[in-house]
C-alpha cells in the first residue's frame, strides 16, 4: 500500500481516538473526523467505510501493534512473569490511547478484541497438566482471561494506580496462588 495512503489512514484514526478523549462516539460525526483531520469528507470514505469501521480499524490496528509487541517479546525468551509485566508496560507507554477506548461510553469494541486476544494467548499458555481434573480447561481460560481483562481494564481506566512492577507482582500472586500458572 502506498505510503501516503497509509499515512492518512493513520492521521484519521489519531484524529478519531483525540476527539473520542473529548466526547462520546456516538456523537461524532464524519464531518468532524474530516475538519480535525484536515480532510475531505471523502477521503475518509476512502478508506473506511463509516465511523464504525473506522473505530473497528482503529482497535484492531492498536492491538495488532500489542499482539506484535507481545510476540516479539515471548520469541526473546520471556519468562511468564515477564509476560505479564511486558503487557503491562505496553500498556502504559499507550495508555492514552487505551483509557480513551475504554473510557469512551457504548464502546466495547476495544474490550472485546482483547478478550479475544487474551483468550487465545492462555490457551496457548495454560499449563493444564497441573490442574487436569478440577476445572474443564475452557472454563479456566475464560475464567482467568475475564480476570485479566478486568485488571488491565480497572488498572487504566483508574489512571495506573500501581506501578507495573507492582501490579505484574499482583497479577503474578493471584495465579501462583490459585494455581494457575501459564507454562514457561
Amino acid at each position: 500500500m502506498d505510503r501516503c495512503i497509509q499515512k492518512t489512514g493513520q492521521v484519521i484514526m489519531e484524529t478519531l481516538v483525540e476527539l473520542m478523549s473529548q466526547k462520546d462516539f456516538k456523537k461524532i460525526t464524519i464531518n468532524e473526523i474530516a475538519e480535525s483531520a484536515n480532510v475531505n469528507r471523502g477521503t475518509i470514505y476512502l478508506h473506511f467505510v463509516d465511523k464504525y469501521d473506522l473505530l473497528n480499524q482503529c482497535v484492531e490496528s492498536s492491538l495488532t501493534l500489542f499482539t506484535k509487541d507481545c510476540e516479539i517479546a515471548m520469541a526473546e525468551g520471556d519468562s511468564p512473569k515477564e509476560s505479564i509485566e511486558n503487557t503491562f508496560k505496553y500498556m502504559e507507554e499507550h495508555a492514552f490511547l487505551y483509557k480513551t477506548l475504554l473510557n469512551n461510553n457504548g464502546v466495547t469494541a476495544f474490550h472485546n478484541r482483547l478478550m479475544d486476544i487474551l483468550l487465545l494467548s492462555i490457551g496457548k499458555k495454560m499449563d493444564i497438566n497441573s490442574i487436569k481434573n478440577i476445572v474443564q480447561n475452557n472454563i479456566l481460560i475464560q475464567f482467568i482471561a475475564s480476570g485479566a481483562v478486568g485488571v488491565v481494564v480497572w488498572w487504566i481506566t483508574n489512571s495506573m494506580p500501581y506501578s507495573v512492577k507492582d501490579i505484574t507482582e499482583q497479577v503474578w500472586q493471584l495465579l501462583e496462588r490459585n494455581q494457575m500458572i501459564l507454562a514457561e
